[in-house]
């Protein structure tokens, strides 16, 4: 009788057979793909955990039921999350009779108040794996949850494992009256006769996950809060960290809410006038709310939007829609002023959005998001709910407000004026590259390999360092573009200023995917564009330039994450024979700890190094250390931009005093 093909299945001989499926269950799955949930387990998902137990929180907060959230850094490292809601449900669960709903939220994945009915209306979770994530990527995790008058505590080790049980540990102390005075929520003077309602999370995430490290940095929490707190009006952070004895409490409210944002992101620039316009909208419980200023800069890209809270930072629906209804409604008015004659062309959308500054935040009861990092709504409904709003509530804001909605036309009319003398030096640009042939400028090395995956385009400060690097690459797949001085500063120039300068030209044609509105990540010629320069003081203002080049006319790139920053070592010393290279100060203190003898030279710069040091310290992929620049909130990045590189002196100065100890971010 011929064997069946099926008998063997379970053969342990067998290297590949039933046994080799594996069947993950509960939060086994996370801690085996941590990727998957939290991004990375680099800083940035570290980060993302004190995200998940926030957003948790934020979304008591648009339900209507949280004014408050304080967030504590504990002194070994932990993090504590405290709120003022309703307090995580503590009855059993029906589905399953054993655990309490606390229970499931903290250890069920995609189990959570975003789903079925009774749950919350708009939420900027969908998956419902938030707060389980936390747990399970965590060694310990502790929740209080003070609800029906009664404190209740459970808590959890070893990545996720019950230690103990959900159990009411006494009375829910007193509601205060108002909890907008600093102190902490049990430590209250006055009661109003009801208990306090709310949820206490504290985790310690586990350094085996992030390998990295496991310190959290505070100038991040600060920033991620401060939006969170500009997009929830009157809903009030508290940030305190423990680990510093002199660290003052960051209080952030914003009772303007995203009035007050486009007022924050102008604060380095000249707004073009004083108050922020607004309008809102709403339709079948969907809401749309748009505040918008314009100021006397030339970026065109200073619309960001958010659904949901979430930074939908490639846009979607709502943003289409706000472009659109934008363009139609200014050059519909500019006609009936008489600004645009019968005969002219319409003003485009690129000239009317330069200089502003708009936040576009929608709530949605049943989001469409593409993609499971949240960061495009798919909403078809929104479009038409954004652009109706747009078209309506714009207009009456122009006529309403004449002298400002004639220096928005004005700005626009000079705006098109420089596009059009842009495309004609783009025009000649072309001519020009079609009889020279392939349209390279002259001065880059290119790579052999056509493959952008495996490409590599480093822009090297000075011919000298060019050289070295010319000499010292892997010709197959490194190109090499020198470039002399510090380009320009696109932070304070049109378009049109842009194609006069050869260095900008020299890396837009190396690039090869177009500028500004036209730029098409699909094109580019290389995966990595390696920024190398020098690691002093000019360096870092070189790397700064061009990063806000990047940033403002070539974004797709940096979203992409193709930018990136090579390290070369600040200090060498001869051990024997030997020449050792070492990074940076903290290097040098970590290897002076084992060697007290040793002398350093301060290296001057890469024009000191020749081909073979430069390969070995700095261009080796298998030694080498890239930083990858990522722009994941781009508002964030558009306001340090704006304040590094823009004409508010007094605004630069005090950023970098604020974050003078932090090198990489400055850098960055």
């Amino acid at each position: 009788m011929a064997k069946n093909p099926l008998d063997n299945a379970d053969n342990p001989a067998d290297s590949y057979s039933a046994s080799s499926i594996q069947v993950l269950e509960g939060l086994e799955a996370v801690r085996k793909r941590p990727g998957m949930y939290i991004g990375s387990t680099g800083p940035t998902g570290l980060h993302h955990l004190v995200w998940e137990v926030v957003d948790n929180a934020v979304d008591e907060a648009m339900a209507g039921y949280c004014s408050r959230v304080d967030v504590t850094i504990l002194k070994d490292g932990g993090v504590q999350v405290l709120d003022d809601g309703r307090g995580i449900p503590v009855g059993i669960h029906p589905k399953y009779d054993d655990l309490t709903a606390a229970e499931v939220v903290l250890t069920v994945l995609h189990a959570g108040g975003k789903f079925g009915e009774g749950g919350y209306k708009v939420s900027g979770g969908l998956h419902g794996v938030g707060v389980s994530v936390v747990n399970a990527l965590s060694t310990r995790v502790e929740v209080e949850i003070d609800r029906d008058g009664k404190r209740h505590a459970m808590s959890f080790v070893a990545g996720g494992q019950p230690d103990r049980k959900l159990e009411v540990i006494g009375d829910a102390p007193a509601a205060a009256v108002s909890v907008a005075d600093g102190e902490s929520i049990d430590e209250i003077g006055e009661e109003n006769g009801r208990t306090r309602t709310g949820t206490m999370v504290r985790f310690w995430p586990d350094p085996a996950v992030f390998k990295e490290g496991i310190e959290f940095r505070t100038q991040t929490l600060v920033e991620r809060f401060q939006m969170m707190a500009f997009l929830n009006a009157g809903l009030e952070f508290h940030l305190i960290d423990e680990r510093d004895p002199e660290f003052e409490e960051v209080v952030l409210r914003y009772d303007g809410g995203i009035k007050d944002f486009v007022n924050h992101l102008n604060g380095s620039k000249e707004a073009m006038f004083e108050q922020v316009g607004h309008y809102s909208d709403e339709d079948g419980g969907d809401t749309v709310d748009i505040a918008f200023s314009w100021n006397t800069g030339y970026q065109t890209d200073g619309i960001h939007s958010f659904a949901n809270g979430i930074n939908t930072i490639e846009g979607g629906m709502h943003e289409q829609g706000f472009r659109t209804a934008l363009t139609r409604t200014v050059n519909a008015y500019a006609r009936d002023k008489g600004v645009i004659k019968e005969k002219d062309d319409n003003l485009q959308g690129e000239d009317i959005r330069e200089g502003l500054t708009a936040i576009i935040s929608v709530r949605v009861v049943e989001p469409q998001f593409e993609g499971q990092t949240k960061s495009k709504l798919g909403n078809v409904s929104v479009r038409s709910l954004v652009e109706k709003a747009t078209n309506e509530r714009l207009r009456e804001w122009f006529e309403e407000n004449p002298k400002e909605a004639k220096a928005v036309v004005t700005k626009a009319t000079n705006a098109a004026k420089a596009r059009i003398a842009a495309t004609q030096a783009r025009q000649t640009i072309r001519r020009k590259s079609a009889l020279d042939g392939a349209g390279l400028p002259g001065k880059l090395a290119d790579c052999q390999s056509k493959d952008p995956a495996e490409s590599e385009l480093y822009i090297v400060e000075g011919n000298s360092a060019g050289g070295s690097a010319k000499e010292a690459r892997d010709p197959r797949t490194m190109a090499i573009l020198p470039i002399r001085g510090k380009i320009l500063n696109v932070e304070r120039a049109r378009i049109d200023r842009m194609f006069k300068n050869a260095e900008v030209i020299s890396l837009i044609q190396a690039i090869g995917a177009g500028l500004g509105e036209e730029f098409d990540v699909a094109k580019g010629r290389y995966h990595k564009v390696i920024l190398l320069a020098d690691a002093d003081v000019d360096g870092s203002h070189i790397r700064t330039l061009l990063l806000t080049f990047f940033f403002r006319q070539m974004r797709p790139l940096v979203e992409a994450g193709y930018v990136y920053v090579a390290q070369p070592p600040l200090f060498s010393t001869e051990v024997g024979r030997s020449k050792i290279y070492l990074k940076d100060d903290v290097a040098r203190d970590a290897y002076l700890a084992t060697h007290p003898n040793a002398e350093f030279q301060r290296l001057k710069g890469l024009g000191e190094m020749d081909a073979d040091e430069l390969w070995e310290t700095t261009m080796d992929p298998e030694k080498r250390t890239l930083l990858q620049v990522t722009a994941e909130q781009a508002a964030i990045a558009d306001e340090v931009f704006a304040v590094l590189m823009g004409d508010d002196v007094e605004s630069r100065k005090k950023f970098i005093q604020a974050n003078a100890d932090d090198v990489r971010f400055l850098d960055i």
